[in-house]
């Protein structure tokens, strides 16, 4: 596999209106979620989206931020830009040594596929360690613009094989 799972690569500057969100336990993620879908409900939002790609924007807020509060470590904040293009989700936490880990050869039915479905949902993703803290980043298209994939794909999760019957 040459390369590294999931890209040690600093999070891009996007133009745009940004929000943010403390994040202190799941059920304030829920609340989040509810916040961010009414901010993308707004007209001038959903004239410039698809309802596939906020969909998509909604699945990968939960599923980061779900994340930095399981793996992560500390106060977990939320910050969502939405640029001209789309958005750009940054989760960050206090645990600048515990990079995200994609799961590889583990069976899907035993969950932890999250940051692969955050790979396919987005058109470039990362991770940064800055002095005492995290940052997991995505950004996600709009629906009108093409989607152009800016690295390659995770490596597709594998299921263990069912031993052979002799």
């Amino acid at each position: 596999m040459g390369q590294e799972p999931w890209p040690h690569t600093p999070v891009p500057s996007v133009p745009g209106d940004v929000w943010h969100w403390q994040l202190d336990t799941m059920h304030v993620v829920s609340r989040v979620r509810a916040d961010l879908r009414a901010r993308i409900a707004h007209p001038s939002v959903c004239s410039s989206s698809t309802d596939d790609a906020r969909d998509g924007l909604l699945l990968v807020f939960e599923e980061l931020a779900s994340n930095a509060l399981r793996h992560g470590g500390g106060a977990v904040r939320a910050l969502v830009v939405a640029g001209p293009d789309g958005w750009l989700l940054d989760l960050s936490d206090e645990a600048p040594d515990c990079p995200p880990v994609p799961a590889v050869d583990r069976d899907p039915a035993l969950g932890g596929m999250g940051l692969h479905l955050v790979a396919q949902l987005s058109t470039d993703y990362g991770w940064e360690g800055r002095p005492g803290r995290k940052h997991v980043w995505a950004q996600l298209p709009n629906g009108h613009t093409p989607l152009q994939v800016g690295r390659e794909r995770l490596p597709e999760p594998r299921a263990p094989e069912a031993p052979r019957p002799d």
